[in-house]
């Protein structure tokens, strides 16, 4: 059983055009993410997977290794799910999505995420999520929340906060969703032919197909945050975390 990891990444982002290629700290953005994969001991390759020859370009200059995919993918998980067949992995095979956007995340939640799926073979799908400590976040839309149950799966996922908390004296904790993905190729493959969902429609959140299809999602607890660039103005909050992460005795 293989496992490999893709980065989706587009050059048309309606908020960000070219993000892949920003650079920040003088390297691009894309290269960031992919040295950060390389980090994880439990990849046994990582693709970026892109519609667009300049980030192509960009990841082979820098060593890595890219596939060219349909320019008409409405999410990256579409675009990774027809690289994962360019390459011919076995129906088995573990397939990672590495978000092109958080180019500071720690490898380690890598080898979390991939753990649930190696020990159970009957889940299909995980993802992570990070306690909340700033009501900023918990208020922020673009900051996406999710619920689980006693068993660590996914009941909902929301850009509101949930649960919502009716009395000030609550013990409830709040999670924050961190958008990177493992799925078995075969339900994959499942996944980008299922039909949209209202909630997904509601939300604009893609993971909410699987549930509303009936398919469990395992979410992994991480201690580790990741930032994503939504905008150019994120580039110098990255950079500055990144400054304190080089730093020694950091």
């Amino acid at each position: 059983m293989k496992i490999v990891a893709f980065i989706p990444a587009r050059y048309q982002s309606t908020r960000f055009k070219g993000k892949p290629l920003a650079l920040i700290a003088g390297k691009p953005m894309i290269q960031h993410v992919y040295q950060r994969s390389k980090g994880c001991p439990d990849l046994d390759e990582i693709y970026v997977a892109t519609d667009d020859l300049r980030i192509y370009n960009c990841v082979t200059e820098f060593g890595g290794q890219a596939i060219i995919t349909d320019g008409k993918h409405l999410s990256g998980t579409d675009r990774i799910a027809e690289a994962a067949e360019k390459i011919n992995l076995a129906d088995r095979d573990i397939v990672v999505n590495i978000q092109g956007d958080q180019p500071i995340f720690q490898p380690s939640i890598i080898s979390d995420l991939i753990r649930p799926l190696i020990e159970d073979p009957t889940i299909p799908m995980s993802t992570l999520m990070y306690r909340i400590k700033d009501d900023r976040q918990l208020h922020d839309t673009n900051t996406v929340k999710v619920a689980v149950d006693n068993n660590g799966f996914a009941l909902y996922f929301s850009r509101s906060p949930i649960p919502f908390c009716r009395d000030q004296e609550s013990k409830a904790i709040h999670y924050k969703h961190l958008g990177f993905y493992v799925y078995r190729k075969e339900f994959l493959l499942t996944f980008t032919g299922l039909s949209y969902g209202i909630l997904e429609e509601a939300e604009k959140l893609e993971q909410l197909r699987a549930l509303e299809h009936g398919f469990k999602i395992r979410v992994v607890e991480t201690v580790f945050d990741s930032t994503e660039v939504d905008t150019p103005e994120d580039i110098k909050i990255v950079e500055q975390k990144l400054s304190q992460l080089d730093s020694p005795g950091v």
